[in-house]
């Protein structure tokens, strides 16, 4: 057991909202209230924000209508004003590509933009809006954000967003400096580069994650998360799925890293979604030692035995255009 604390630095609170592009706007949004079950907060502009049911913030995943798809820009709250200001102070004495201060939008306000090594933009926020249910949306529970949602497969709450990066050594120097989080698990491939690297700012077992890029693309996304309840959850979506004609990837399955059950599959636009439920696993340890997977390891499949297939591995978005000439 480690004697040397690893808790990640306390300046950044969760994991906020992500910016969804798509280039089939009504579909994609389709999905996301009708089949994936979250609430619609708003619509302005080319941007729908929506939320799952317990996320207390008028936004987890912004919905925008775009040429492409891929991610828009990653959003993390942070502690404090305080915090801000030290983060940015951090952030801009580094090497790294710098966006500077934006007015934010119906979900926040004021926040700052930088990109990591690969061109994936984040922003850190203090100033949000809290979700505030209308009565025919209001818990019985004071203690939740709004009431249980029975459209489609209805998730709880944002979980982790997955980014695809060329060197994931690379992305954890950068996620060292800027955001302060700490290191939960990692793949060790056997030519000596990180296969994959996970993150968290909190206790949750992870927020953010690299995967190595292996589809050629630049500053891609592999994939956004939400969180369920229970297993049954999951299975029950995978019916859904089946009887909307969603193309499911892979999953029902347990993974081996990190432990959660999973279920992905690709929204009409081509982002892959996922389903999670990582039970009770919490990191309260304030010594937490990365736990690192060989390739070897890997080669073993999933915690139950299921090989990942071949997609899972090459499969981003935007798509990466093989043609030539």
């Amino acid at each position: 057991m480690s004697d040397v604390p690893t808790m990640p630095h306390p300046d950044l609170a969760h994991l906020g909202h992500v910016e969804v592009l798509t280039d089939k706007y009504d579909e994609s949004l389709d999905f996301f209230t009708r089949i994936f079950g979250l609430k619609l907060s708003a619509e302005e502009g080319n941007s729908a924000y929506l939320r799952a049911w317990e996320d207390y913030e008028f936004c987890s995943l912004k919905l925008t209508k775009s040429d492409t798809t891929g991610i828009g820009h990653i959003g993390y709250r942070v502690a404090s004003p305080e915090a801000l200001e030290r983060r940015v102070a951090v952030i801009e004495a580094s090497d790294y590509v710098t966006h500077g201060w934006v007015d934010g939008d119906l979900s926040h306000g004021r926040a700052y933009r930088f990109e990591d090594p690969f061109g994936h933009v984040f922003e850190l926020y203090w100033d949000t809006v809290k979700y505030q249910a209308p009565p025919e949306d209001a818990s019985a529970l004071k203690n939740l954000a709004s009431r249980y949602h029975a459209q489609g497969i209805s998730p709880r709450r944002i979980d982790h967003v997955n980014l695809l990066g060329e060197d994931v050594r690379a992305f954890k120097d950068w996620v060292d400096t800027c955001l302060g989080s700490r290191v939960t698990e990692y793949i060790q491939l056997d030519n000596g580069r990180m296969g994959g690297c996970w993150f968290s700012c909190n206790n949750k077992t992870y927020d953010l994650v690299c995967s190595e890029e292996r589809g050629g693309g630049q500053g891609r996304l592999h994939h956004v998360t939400f969180a369920t309840d229970t297993r049954e959850d999951i299975l029950r979506a995978a019916d859904i799925y089946l009887e909307n004609g969603v193309h499911i990837e892979t999953g029902p399955h347990k993974h081996a890293i990190q432990g959660s059950f999973f279920l992905y599959a690709w929204e009409p636009a081509g982002n892959r979604i996922e389903l999670a439920n990582a039970g009770a696993r919490l990191i309260l340890d304030p010594g937490w030692e990365p736990v690192v997977w060989t390739e070897a390891d890997r080669k073993k499949g999933q915690a139950w035995g299921l090989k990942t297939i071949e997609t899972f591995h090459t499969h981003g978005t935007p798509p990466v255009d093989k043609k030539e000439g």
